[in-house]
């Protein structure tokens, strides 16, 4: 019983992803390189030490 459960799970997580990893690698690449740019920016105006 527990073996035709886990099957029948298995087979409909098939499929297509709901949102695409290109998209996901898009976003993530640009929340970092905006993270980056702060830094950056917040650093720029500062003497070093």
């Amino acid at each position: 019983m527990l073996n035709s459960l886990t099957v029948l799970a298995s087979e409909a997580e098939h499929g297509d992803p709901v949102v695409s990893p290109y998209v996901i690698g898009a976003v993530t690449l640009v929340l970092l390189m905006v993270l980056l740019l702060a830094v950056v920016s917040f650093g720029g105006g500062r003497e070093h030490s």
